[in-house]
């Protein structure tokens, strides 16, 4: 296993669209997968897609965590989702704003739009499929990592630039940023 570089916002790969991959079930997924797990724990992250380590493939490895306040546990294996070729949909349109922050976006954060609630398909790395729908912070969470594979970072979708900013300057004035209550 190794640690990869993490591309940050500007680097192209994280413009372009990701290819498929042909064969979820090779060795080569399967080491593209443990370094990108390697990397996400390194770097601290709750999510870790493909292009962010330079690698066009639409592979993303992401922990299930209901909430944006649950301690995210690395050690807990069946928390980990490995998502290969991914699909999702929006339930309904209903949509909510809440802060995000990106591996590849160093020290920034910004409040982005997403659907409350998704329904998403993938394949394993057995190359078994399957389906599920999840909301709330999950689902945000899924459709944060699945925009890198779009060729998307979080910022394009920012519609208000007042919410975006340095993290730390960010999280000392959330409750002024909050008022509002854009989150709705």
């Amino acid at each position: 296993m190794a640690i990869l570089k993490i591309a940050k916002m500007g680097a192209p790969i994280l413009g372009e669209i990701a290819e498929e991959v042909l064969d979820p079930t090779s060795q080569e997924t399967a080491n593209v997968v443990s370094n990108m797990l390697e990397t996400l724990i390194d770097a601290g992250g709750l999510g870790l897609a493909a292009p962010q380590v330079y690698i066009s493939k639409r592979i993303i490895i992401l922990f299930r965590l209901s909430s944006r306040e649950e301690e995210l546990n690395y050690d807990d294996a069946t928390n980990l989702l490995i998502m290969i070729n991914p699909v999702i949909e929006p339930v309904s349109n209903k949509m909510g704003v809440d802060w995000e922050a990106c591996l590849s976006v160093p020290g920034m954060m910004g409040a982005v739009p997403r659907y409350k609630k998704i329904s998403y398909t993938w394949s394993d790395l057995q190359g078994k499929k399957h389906e599920d729908q999840a909301e709330g912070f999950f689902a945000r969470a899924i459709q944060h990592e699945n925009d890198h594979l779009e060729g998307l970072l979080y910022p394009q979708r920012i519609e208000d630039l007042q919410l975006f900013g340095f993290s730390d300057e960010v999280n000392r004035n959330l409750d002024l940023l909050n008022k509002g209550s854009f989150k709705e």
